[in-house]
């Protein structure tokens, strides 16, 4: 079990990302992640422990932008660590994916993109959607998540963002939660309704 959030609005991403996680703390508090676009360049922060490591990273090193995704992590393939925790990119740092659930089939879909040069930096079964993603994408990230997700087997719920495409989120729900709340001129992503409700 793990929080999602995203967003995508008018308003600074990260303090919205960083709120709604911490309202789904309960989902998972081995790690945490923002990945945050500023319109040209997806900037990444994650720590191992509780959420205030990370809030304290971004208070250190804030990140500026309107759109962004966040996790609080309960591990499952992997240890805790900061190398395991969410969100995890290509090996462009272009394509960023939060994700909920497992994948069932991660281990032949990773063996396969190993053998084709991929370089992994965690022990999770989500990196491999971020892999594939990166590899179907031809210029639309939707498009790219189809046709990555339909390799991939188990109950899940994704939420994908790319430098390439600033202002979009792709978000996927097979079996696990995922809600949608929309704001004013925004809108929010989240995995259980506690996170979003107070903005929507």
């Amino acid at each position: 079990m793990c929080g999602i959030m995203g967003y995508v609005g008018p308003r600074q991403a990260a303090p919205i990302l960083v709120d709604g996680l911490r309202r789904l703390e309960y989902r998972g508090y081995d790690s945490a992640g923002v990945a945050v676009c500023d319109g040209k360049t997806l900037v990444v922060r994650k720590a191992e422990g509780k959420l205030s490591r990370l809030s304290d990273l971004l208070d250190a090193d804030p990140v500026a932008g309107s759109s962004g995704i966040g996790h609080t992590r309960w591990a499952t393939h992997g240890a805790p660590s900061d190398h395991n925790a969410h969100p995890h990119t290509d090996p462009s740092g272009e394509i960023a994916v939060v994700h909920n659930g497992i994948i069932e089939n991660f281990l032949p879909l990773k063996e396969e993109l190993l053998a084709g040069g991929a370089v992994f930096t965690s022990e999770t079964d989500s990196e491999v959607l971020a892999h594939l993603i990166a590899q179907e994408y031809q210029g639309d990230l939707l498009e790219a998540t189809r046709r990555a997700v339909a390799r991939a087997k188990g109950a899940y719920a994704l939420v994908v963002t790319s430098s390439r495409e600033p202002g979009r989120i792709v978000a996927v729900r097979m079996i696990s939660p995922l809600v949608v709340g929309l704001g004013k001129g925004e809108v929010f992503l989240a995995s259980d309704i506690p996170a979003i409700l107070h903005q929507t």
